[in-house]
């Protein structure tokens, strides 16, 4: 959920301070960086995974706080809906059979968790947006309780002076407003992360950033939204105007976006926290009592905490992170471009594919980003979000090229590559491997599983509503048998 805040009102002394303490942490980051100073000698892999909670007619069941006191693990916390829930998957090395320990263990602790919230009545589920959400269901009593959320939410409406329009495209077009961020709840993803050196960290950024259309279409599990079948990868666009805090006037003027794909490519990490302070004002100014100048030339590691919670206020599809772990500082690339779920398997198949790609990109002699244009790579973003297994996107020696043709064709052989120069046994790459070739085979997703199979539930005499619910209820016995989606009737 993010570090918790101690207010949700902040006047101009806050705002003032915290903008000179941000700066401040950005010069003694910047010193960091050149005397490298970081931990990177046995990178770790990381994940979290978003998940919602139902009721037993697969309506949200706003239910977080007394199911999180049912399973009492510190593991799993709060997230911005009140029928959210997070797993933060303790990280670990990659080589060897690391990604099946990973499956067992994640499947092992959603299961202890899924029969601890059964007892409050509730159920998790693993989707990128929940299908059976509605308009009525965010009215009111959809927040967690947390002051960093409230304060989130009264910032960004102070900062647009009016309500959030929701325009999305797609088969059955959505427009409304709303007058709380209460949209962005409906958006929970799974994010991987991987520790880098700062030497390495733009390369395995820039690669992020060229994968991210590929990974998208392979991945996209968010189909519906309010009712309405949108974009394959609804959230992408969801999560984008959910958390805007421009008017039109600013949007028509160029002012970023908090969400963000990027504008370049880049040489170093400083250059997106640069970025980030430069071109977006403050969200929760929140002044810590630490001095990161003097922290340092005393010998110890600073916590840089303006920084980072400035940092935690943009949100880029893949952000950079600073972190203190056990005294030493180190650096991770955090890639947040995928849903949750459908299954366990799908979600580890995802994150193998993920790091193998990563490593090739990273390490070619010439890097596939000096032969593609930064904007190609966010227009292969977006339409991956759009229509997902159907996507056409650029690639480099290929031209315009289906999703599928491109990963079955360039990708897979790569990202085997990248997982054996990570270490990473046999067994691990032909399993997991497997998945993301029978997923680009058929063309089945979670989000072309979805549409499926209610326009059949809807064909055979359910209305919509009726047909999502339905659609959810196998969807869950689909997700707890852990067999990949593209093997789903």
């Amino acid at each position: 959920m993010g570090e918790e805040v101690e207010r949700t009102e902040y006047n101009h002394a806050h705002r003032q301070e915290y903008r000179r303490k941000v700066q401040l942490c950005l010069d003694v980051f910047e010193t960091m960086l050149s005397q490298s100073s970081f931990e990177f000698d046995r990178p770790l892999t990381g994940m979290e995974i978003e998940c919602n909670l139902v009721d037993g007619n697969y309506q949200p069941a706003m239910a977080n706080q007394n199911v999180l006191a049912e399973i009492a693990d510190p593991a799993y916390q709060t997230e911005l809906g009140a029928y959210n829930i997070e797993f933060n998957v303790p990280p670990r090395a990659l080589p060897g059979r690391t990604g099946i320990e990973l499956e067992a263990e994640v499947r092992e602790s959603l299961n202890v968790a899924e029969t601890k919230a059964n007892a409050d009545g509730a159920h998790i589920v693993m989707i990128g947006i929940l299908p059976t959400l509605m308009p009525e269901h965010l009215d009111g009593g959809w927040m967690s309780e947390s002051t960093r959320y409230q304060a989130l939410n009264d910032s960004i409406f102070r900062a647009r002076g009016e309500d959030i329009q929701i325009d999305i495209s797609g088969p059955e077009p959505l427009s409304l407003y709303s007058p709380t961020i209460a949209p962005e709840s409906a958006c929970t993803s799974m994010q991987l992360h991987l520790q880098v050196s700062p030497a390495d960290f733009a390369s395995n950024w820039n690669a992020a950033q060229v994968l991210a259309g590929p990974q998208v279409a392979l991945g996209a599990n968010s189909p519906y939204f309010f009712g309405h079948q949108l974009w394959a990868e609804t959230r992408i666009e969801l999560f984008t105007q959910a958390t805007d805090t421009r008017p039109d006037e600013l949007k028509t003027q160029g002012v970023r976006p908090r969400v963000w794909f990027g504008e370049r490519w880049i040489t170093s990490i400083f250059d997106l926290f640069e970025e980030n302070v430069r071109y977006f004002p403050s969200l929760l100014p929140q002044v810590s009592d630490e001095d990161p100048v003097a922290e340092l030339a005393a010998g110890h590691t600073p916590q840089l905490s303006e920084l980072r919670l400035h940092n935690g206020t943009v949100y880029r599809w893949n952000r950079p992170v600073y972190d203190v772990v056990d005294g030493r500082p180190h650096l991770r690339v955090e890639n947040r471009v995928l849903p949750a779920g459908p299954t366990v398997v799908d979600m580890v198949a995802n994150a193998v594919f993920y790091y193998g790609m990563l490593r090739t990109l990273s390490e070619e002699d010439r890097p596939l980003w000096t032969k593609m244009s930064f904007a190609v790579a966010e227009h292969n973003f977006l339409e991956a979000a759009r229509h997902g297994m159907d996507a056409h996107v650029y690639w480099p020696g290929l031209g315009e090229v289906s999703a599928d043709e491109l990963v079955l064709r360039q990708l897979l052989p790569m990202a085997d590559e990248g997982l054996r120069a990570w270490g990473v046994a046999a067994e691990v790459r032909d399993q997991f491997l497997g998945v993301i070739e029978g997923r680009a085979k058929t063309g089945r997703n979670g989000a072309a599983w979805q549409v499926s199979t209610v326009q059949a539930l809807q064909e055979g005499g359910m209305t919509r509503p009726a047909a999502l619910a339905e659609m959810l209820r196998r969807y869950c016995d689909h997700m707890h048998a852990n067999e990949p989606v593209h093997t789903w009737d």
